[in-house]
């Protein structure tokens, strides 16, 4: 399946801001990783990360923010790190009913960019 289904196939933007909220939630409230958002303008973050991830799922949103080396830069992310994100945006996608088949395509992207976030 395409990336651009999936963006379609998800509701759109207005589902993937849902689906952003609701993963921060679980971030926010996560001691493995919400200490790296205690100086993060939230709103900002979540818009920004909606744009991130309806471009990655080929939605129309242009992603304009930096490159995952620079905005991940100082902060010495871990495996730890990197597979609790994860599993939120896994139990995002699954809260709002994403099939599991799609939320394994959309991790299997977010991995790729893995060498770019961890130990920077």
């Amino acid at each position: 399946m395409q990336t651009e289904v999936l963006f379609e196939k998800f509701g759109g933007e207005g589902t993937i801001e849902k689906v952003v909220d609701y993963f921060y939630e679980l971030v926010l409230a996560d001691d493995t990783v919400n200490q790296f958002f205690k100086n993060t303008d939230m709103e900002k973050q979540r818009k920004h990360q909606t744009k991130f991830i309806s471009f990655a799922l080929g939605g129309p949103n242009q992603y304009t923010g930096g490159s995952m080396a620079k905005v991940h830069a100082g902060m010495n992310l871990q495996p730890e790190h990197f597979g609790a994100i994860a599993k939120h945006l896994h139990d995002a996608l699954a809260h709002f009913g994403v099939q599991e088949a799609d939320i394994d395509q959309v991790l299997a992207k977010v991995s790729t960019l893995k060498d770019d976030i961890l130990y920077k």
